[in-house]
């Protein structure tokens, strides 16, 4: 294999002498065929995504560490370049957005970085993260062979890649950073592109190379890739997937372990067995490093969200959930297959495999170089039945669509579909808001509300009048999520509906996202689009009078495009209105002398500032309007008891804006999901996963709470505002505790038996030991109660385990005698501990719910 040293170590020399900055440059990073080689040393890599503004600074390092303890290797994470660059030349590295601070964390933890600078990253973040401005400048199309946008787009990465270099941040001068990414994905879309798709490609290939980073670059989803830019997978499996290059290592960028959700959609989710499914078969079939998209999903904060309709909530089904909890089993059952792996390493690296047919859809691969460093992947592909295969005279048990891993090519360490890691309740537990001052009753009734309600309609003085619509998006530039259209009619006395006591019907068509109707001031009713379609429809009846009627039209949009051919392109807005019902039948709006206001008044007074509140007219009651519309409210609350992570709970609320003490909490909208769609209980792993494939939530808001991150909370005076646009309940608003309540484990005596740590390199007699569950609450916490225990046959899972025909009746105790009072316990399933001759012929299991306090 040819080795791609001369090119970096040139890289190196000439970064050196042109910067003059590079003071240790012996962590250089090459590659061949079959990995990257980090200082001479080639290794296997885990990485998992983190993006540093879906979360705060004070969240990073706890995250970091938490990845780390999950047997993460790498931290992977985008650049978001209209976070950075609000306007032209104008940068902003300042709290959740400071890059360097996030690298630097992640190389305090001594674990590396892959950078994907982009700085097109679609990631369902708003405007697929290049600036709005930039569709603004004269004649630029983006991502093609476009010299505006080439222009801009060498501009900032250059910036980047010099930042990183200022502070030494590339691992050619001793920094965590490994590899670096440009572009993403367009292999998805060059069709859309023509002939300046190849050249666009080429050009951003060699002006990424020409950075003189010192470090690899790659391009995902880019069968075309120029050498020496590495071409990575993305997909739910890339165990088949081929570099377009012998000499270029098999690197997979993003591995979705869940999906995102869209308001209104129902909650997907990827079982564990799945996701270590996937990572087990791509390593087996030569991967080298494999990336979790997303590890921690986090929140998309503000209006930062794209889509459109991704909801404000990025947990992505990640390991690491929203809040920054470990999700479990999935993400201890991934630790477990990390460290399974992990002593695979030596022999992954040293040998090529020896592929072996064990039946029909059950194969070995095999990595053994001779001297006795060995180690062997079984994979069942059958997607439906359990079978017996036989590996080197040994007979081996592999369940349906799963990989047992043997570290010494004799003993199953692990098998991708038996979970033997704790699952866990967890709840979000309501608090009411609490005054910040000092009342005779600190109940919801003392709250002191400020009420602000905006004008249906033009407020100030109008930007413009135009006969006819506007485009939406051309006339916000996504400075705001709200365009008021708004004109009038007369109607005549004699109109048959206003004798009939009927109504005339209102008609509208929009390219999206979403609009209310008012009339005279009142709301008439609402519509959406949704994550798949975002035009929409509206009809709805309203109340006209004789005479001059106003109507006013709120226009939204809920995240710009964040992907596709030509998305910038993507417009929304209004494209026709009328009203049936007249005498003379229906009549057509959509010319009309129509008059534009961008935003809403609130916005324009800034009155969701700490700073900027007092300039308000704010009207002050302990009885704050319920259902009212466009209506904002403000109240000062004290931070909520503990410190466990808080959710704002909005289930009584419409749909509007959010923020404490300034900060941007994002969009809210309880939408539920229609409860005639289909939703599963418990979700089959086996077989090829799909987005559409395990789906709750059925009947239920999609988003009911809304991520408030601890730090942005002062003890007393916190500054709660909303802004509601259609109506809600504001004394429902409550702070609510993310916290585990319960912890479950089902464990069985087929389970691997080998300790992990136990499996020697030296190739020594390995310790059997016997299935063991264990128990492990979050910190600071007890096992207070054990709710369920059988030793037998019982079903069910966590949270609703019963026991079978064959239930040992000492199981309780032997659990309580082990784990109360304890924060960690560990219990084997040994004939000391339970009647392992009950029932005899089957594989018997133990199963343990039980709560921390």
């Amino acid at each position: 294999m040819v080795r791609w040293w001369i090119q970096l170590v040139v890289a190196v020399v000439v970064s050196i002498s042109r910067e003059g900055t590079f003071v240790k440059g012996e962590d250089y990073v090459t590659y061949d065929g079959r990995s990257l080689i980090i200082n001479g040393e080639r290794k296997i890599l885990f990485s998992g995504s983190i993006h540093y503004p879906r979360s705060t600074p004070q969240m990073w390092p706890s995250l970091i560490a938490k990845a780390k303890e999950g047997g993460v290797d790498v931290i992977q994470t985008y650049v978001f370049w209209n976070l950075h660059e609000p306007q032209p030349g104008q940068y902003n590295f300042e709290g959740r957005y400071d890059l360097v601070k996030f690298v630097k964390i992640v190389q305090q933890a001594g674990m590396y970085m892959i950078l994907r600078i982009g700085p097109f990253v679609a990631a369902e973040w708003n405007f697929g993260g290049v600036p709005v401005w930039l569709h603004y400048v004269p004649g630029t199309v983006f991502r093609t062979d476009n010299e505006p946008f080439k222009y801009y787009m060498q501009k900032f990465m250059t910036f980047i890649v010099n930042l990183m270099k200022q502070e030494k941040l590339f691992a050619s001068q001793g920094g965590p950073i490994i590899l670096a990414q440009v572009e993403n994905e367009y292999g998805y879309y060059e069709k859309f592109y023509g002939d300046g798709a190849k050249r666009y490609v080429k050009w951003a290939a060699e002006m990424a190379v020409s950075q003189n980073i010192g470090v690899p670059w790659v391009m995902c989803q880019q069968d075309d890739a120029p050498d020496p830019v590495i071409n990575a997978c993305n997909s739910f499996y890339c165990d088949q997937f081929t570099p377009n290059s012998p000499n270029k290592p098999k690197i997979w960028t993003e591995n979705w372990p869940g999906w995102f959700k869209t308001f209104g959609a129902r909650d997907p989710h990827r079982p564990p067995e799945d996701v270590a499914f996937s990572v087990a078969r791509f390593f087996q079939k030569g991967g080298s490093v494999q990336n979790y998209y997303m590890y921690h999903g986090g929140t998309n904060f503000g209006r930062t969200s794209g889509g459109p309709f991704i909801t404000t909530s990025y947990d992505y089904d990640a390991p690491i959930d929203e809040y920054g909890l470990p999700r479990l089993p999935k993400w201890g059952h991934l630790k477990e297959l990390h460290r399974a792996i992990k002593l695979c390493e030596d022999a992954l690296l040293k040998s090529e495999p020896t592929t072996l047919t064990l039946g029909p859809s059950q194969e070995a691969d095999v990595y053994d170089d001779g001297s006795g460093v060995c180690a062997a992947f079984l994979a069942n592909k059958d997607d439906k039945t359990d079978k017996n295969v036989v590996f080197r005279n040994v007979s081996y048990h592999l369940p349906a669509w799963s990989v047992s891993i043997l570290p010494d090519c004799k003993n199953v360490v692990f098998n991708t579909a038996k979970v033997g890691s704790q699952a866990a309740a967890v709840e979000m537990v309501p608090e009411e808001l609490q005054p910040s001052v000092a009342l005779p009753s600190k109940g919801l009734k003392a709250l002191k509300w400020d009420i602000f309600v905006e004008n249906a309609g033009i407020w100030g003085v109008a930007d413009f009048t135009k006969n006819g619509f506007v485009d939406h998006i051309n006339t916000t530039k996504d400075t705001t999520d709200y365009l008021w259209y708004t004109t009038s009619i007369t109607v005549n006395e004699n109109e048959e509906f206003l004798k009939k006591g009927s109504r005339p019907v209102l008609l509208i068509e929009s390219k999206g996202h979403a609009v209310h109707a008012f009339v005279n001031q009142e709301l008439q009713g609402s519509a959406s689009g949704n994550g798949t379609h975002s035009p929409f429809q509206f009809e709805n009846p309203i109340s006209l009078k004789a005479g001059k009627n106003e109507i006013s039209l709120l226009s939204m949009t809920v995240g710009l495009q964040n992907a596709g051919g030509l998305y910038e392109w993507v417009g929304a807005g209004l494209t026709s209105v009328k009203i049936k019902g007249f005498n003379d039948g229906t009549i057509d709006l959509s010319r009309s002398n129509w008059t534009y206001k961008i935003g809403l008044q609130g916005e324009h007074l800034g009155i969701y500032k700490p700073d900027s509140l007092n300039g308000v007219n704010w009207v002050s009651t302990s009885e704050p309007p319920k259902n009212q519309p466009l209506t904002w409210y403000k109240v000062v609350v004290d931070q909520p008891s503990g410190d466990e992570p808080v959710g704002l709970d909005m289930i009584r609320m419409g749909k509007g804006l959010a923020w404490l003490n300034g900060e941007e909490i994002g969009r809210y909208w309880p939408i539920k999901s229609s409860k005639h769609e289909k939703c599963v209980q418990e979700c089959d792993y086996r077989g090829k996963f799909f987005p559409d494939k395990c789906f709750t939530g059925c009947g239920e808001p999609t988003q009911r709470w809304y991520h408030v991150p601890r730090s942005w909370f002062k003890p007393s005076g916190n500054i709660l505002v909303i802004f509601e646009e259609k109506g809600g309940d504001p004394t429902e608003i409550r702070f609510s505790k993310r916290k585990t309540s319960n912890l479950c484990s089902l464990i069985a005596e087929d389970y691997p038996r080998v300790d992990q740590e136990s499996i020697r390199k030296d190739g020594s007699e390995n310790e059997k030991i016997r299935p063991t569950v264990h128990l492990k609450c979050p910190k600071n916490t007890l096992i207070s109660n054990v709710e369920f225990a059988s030793f037998g046959n019982p079903t069910g899972r966590c949270g609703s385990y019963s026991k079978g025909d064959c239930h040992d009746p000492n199981s309780r105790f032997v659990v309580e005698k082990v784990c109360l009072g304890k924060n960690e316990c560990a219990i084997e399933l040994a004939q000391e501990n339970f009647d392992k001759g009950l029932c005899p012929g089957i594989t018997k299991k133990l199963a343990i719910e039980a709560v921390c306090s």
